[in-house]
């Protein structure tokens, strides 16, 4: 299916579809009025093929080399819900178009090396943990997160220039696993329950809390799976674990280092130090590497990942 460009647009019109409920419900839910609904939604919308394109090999082998569409990709979402909300400001759109440029160029500017690749990585880690998205995207409504449209864009113009431009093999990117990847996925989850829950509770992480209904903990999962997992999992599994790989020789040390930065990456969640979430991200981490590491593809562990998650969402409080 990753290969076909008839997958690509069956998987197109089901998402816009879902994507059109699911919007409409929620800004129903929320009270949100239409004038902020609709162009929200159609930047949402919008953005939904580029964040598709990567997992397709013909779609983004067909465009991922046009550093220009890369580019415009990036800001046409953002151009589209601001300027129709009054939100539009010509530095945020300068801000956007310069981040789009400079990772799109990456190597065409830089030899594809352990220093060019680290300084990439260290880019993409100043932009989400400084929080580069919040003042671009504004809301016109309080409570209304959109900058989300800045993580997932810069979630597929990544994966374009590694799978494309960069030609990093050993991945797996994609949204659906194969079924022997949900058996490793579930396995390492498995796994993470007899060493990551008692340790959790241990700590005071979490507590006991009343059950999700069975609808929400499915839109959960499928939210971390093909949202949060497959972002984090791309960046810090099947570039960072695999380049420490290459880099050390020593495959442990690479996932120990790995997923150990996978926690710090986690120390600012709900309050900075809080060592509690970084220490259970961390052994998260172990098990979510050496379910790719099993598999050759973060999709085994964006299974473990998004299963941890919906655990921790539907059952702890």
């Amino acid at each position: 299916m990753t290969r076909s460009l008839g997958g690509f647009r069956a998987a197109l019109l089901a998402g816009w579809i879902a994507l059109s409920a699911a919007g409409w419900l929620y800004a129903r839910l929320k009270g949100i009025p239409l004038w902020i609904a609709a162009p929200v939604m159609a930047a949402f919308l919008l953005e939904y093929p580029f964040y598709l394109a990567p997992a397709f090999e013909h779609v983004r082998e067909r465009f991922a080399h046009s550093h220009a569409w890369l580019v415009v990709s990036f800001i046409a979402p953002y151009v589209l819900y601001a300027s129709s909300t009054g939100q539009f400001r010509w530095v945020a759109l300068v801000q956007l178009t310069a981040l789009a440029a400079a990772l799109s160029l990456w190597y065409r500017v830089l030899p594809a090396a352990p220093l060019a690749d680290s300084a990439f990585m260290v880019l993409v880690a100043a932009v989400v943990l400084r929080g580069y998205f919040d003042p671009i995207y504004t809301s016109p409504l309080p409570g209304l997160h959109l900058d989300i449209l800045g993580h997932l864009a810069l979630v597929r113009l990544c994966a374009m220039v590694m799978l494309v431009e960069r030609r990093v093999t050993g991945i797996g990117y994609g949204f659906i696993p194969t079924w022997a990847e949900w058996k490793t996925g579930l396995r390492h989850f498995a796994y993470f329950l007899i060493a990551g829950v008692p340790l959790a509770w241990a700590t005071r992480l979490v507590r006991l809390g009343p059950i999700m209904p069975a609808w929400k903990i499915a839109a959960t999962f499928l939210g971390m799976l093909w949202v949060v997992a497959i972002g984090e999992e791309f960046f810090f599994r099947g570039l960072l674990q695999q380049w420490l790989t290459a880099w050390s020789g020593r495959p442990a040390w690479a996932l120990a280092g790995a997923s150990i930065l996978f926690g710090a990456a986690h120390l600012g969640f709900r309050g900075f130090p809080n060592w509690r979430f970084a220490l259970a991200a961390a052994v998260a981490g172990w098990f979510y590497g050496r379910a790719y590491r099993q598999a050759c593809s973060i999709r085994a562990s964006m299974v473990t990942h998004a299963l941890v998650v919906t655990l921790w969402r539907a059952a702890f409080a």
